[in-house]
């Protein structure tokens, strides 16, 4: 099937009225909470990350308060969590630039976020879409699999992805559009066992196991 144009277009009309109104399942009440919580996201559930700031936040949701754990404290904190040595590293070596050269607040640019420690495009992204409310697509692993399975957007990168979704999707949806396709690759289009049969997109999916 060659995926026109009109083609993508039916697709995101389709994920926007199947996941309208969704957003991001992390908890957080300030921008800095919501930056470590995409930090520890990685490789970890939303609902492991939920778990751990739930305890961590109502302590430790500053960087000078996270910076007094130091490394063996902030360790303890978040150790179950994936890659919690690295994270810990990053998220301390992050507060030491947000004291020094941001007055202790996150940064509300993209190439501002990036210099952060543990901080890449994804998290950037998702920073500057939900809290400052820039329009963005952060391609992590789910948005990554649903678009090239579409073909909504194709590429070996997350960078490439996220460039040919921003072609193919209305600056003004970008940041929605991030949130359908996230939602889409939980509940539908998984990475292992793609629930097809149910797909209300099965009829325009290159990659359909179940023709209907």
């Amino acid at each position: 099937m060659r995926i026109t144009k009109a083609i993508k277009q039916q697709m995101l009309e389709l994920l926007e009225e199947h996941y309208k109104n969704t957003t991001t399942a992390l908890q957080y009440t300030a921008p800095f909470e919501l930056l470590i919580a995409v930090i520890l996201s990685a490789q970890c559930t939303d609902t492991r990350v939920n778990i751990i700031t739930a305890r961590m936040f109502p302590h430790y949701n500053t960087p000078e308060k996270i910076l007094k754990l130091g490394q063996n404290g902030l360790e303890k904190e978040i150790r179950d969590c994936g890659l919690f040595r690295s994270k810990a590293k990053n998220i301390l070596a992050t507060c030491e630039m947000l004291c020094r050269e941001f007055d202790g607040q996150v940064p509300n640019t993209f190439n501002e976020l990036i210099k952060l420690p543990g901080v890449g495009r994804k998290t950037a992204n998702v920073v500057l879409s939900q809290w400052f409310g820039v329009p963005a697509i952060a391609v992590d692993t789910h948005v990554f699999r649903v678009s090239n399975r579409l073909k909504l957007a194709t590429g070996e990168t997350p960078l490439a992805v996220e460039q040919e979704l921003m072609r193919a999707i209305p600056k003004e949806k970008w940041s929605d559009a991030h949130h359908w396709l996230i939602w889409h690759g939980r509940k539908i289009c998984k990475a292992t066992s793609p629930a097809c049969t149910v797909c209300p997109l099965n009829h325009l999916c290159p990659s359909n196991k179940i023709k209907i």
